[in-house]
Formats: C-alpha cells, sequence, structure tokens
C-alpha cells in the first residue's frame, strides 16, 4: 500500500508593485504590458505577450507611475503623455469594472 501524500499548498506567484514595492499576488495586480508593436497597454488577462509591470490598486501607486518616470524604467523606453494618458484612462475603467461587477 501506498503511504498517502500530505496535502501540499497551492503556489501562488507574487509580483512586486513597481511604485510602492509591496509583494503581493500576482492575481491582485494590475499588469501594464509594452507589445511587440511598442504601444503600452493594462493587461487584464494577465497573458499578453510583451515586457510587463504591475501595480496595486492604491490611488497612490497609480498617480506614482503618472507623475513619474517608473514606467520609463520599466519598460526601459520613453512613455509619452498620449500613452500614460491612455494608461490613466483605461486603469480608471477596470477598477471601475471591478468595484461594480
Amino acid at each position: 500500500m501506498a503511504k498517502a501524500q500530505p496535502h501540499r499548498k497551492k503556489h501562488v506567484p507574487q509580483r512586486t508593485c513597481i511604485a510602492c514595492r509591496k509583494k503581493t499576488d500576482k492575481r491582485r495586480l494590475t499588469r501594464i504590458v509594452q507589445t511587440a508593436e511598442m504601444s503600452i497597454v493594462i493587461d487584464s488577462t494577465g497573458k499578453k505577450n510583451g515586457r510587463g509591470a504591475y501595480i496595486c490598486d492604491q490611488e497612490a501607486c497609480r498617480e506614482k507611475i503618472l507623475s513619474t518616470q517608473l514606467l520609463n524604467k520599466a519598460f526601459k523606453t520613453e512613455v509619452s503623455k498620449d500613452e500614460k494618458a491612455t494608461i490613466a484612462k483605461q486603469l480608471a475603467q477596470s477598477l471601475g469594472s471591478e468595484k461594480h461587477g
């Protein structure tokens, strides 16, 4: 007879918010991705190809990535004001849908 294996705890991936530097479960963070076309978008699925950066849902972190050079450092490229405006709009929409959904 085989011995019963102890129940193993499932691995939960951890990621770091680029603004506050706190480690959190990957599923609780919002992923921003730089696609192959060099556009920067919010990745709601967490599966898009490209270089990714994560931010938590705190208002201070969202404001910090939009008002500082953190996105430039994370993506190793210049993020334009238009791209930052698009990210801000997408973040507002995604957080709004989470609150209502």
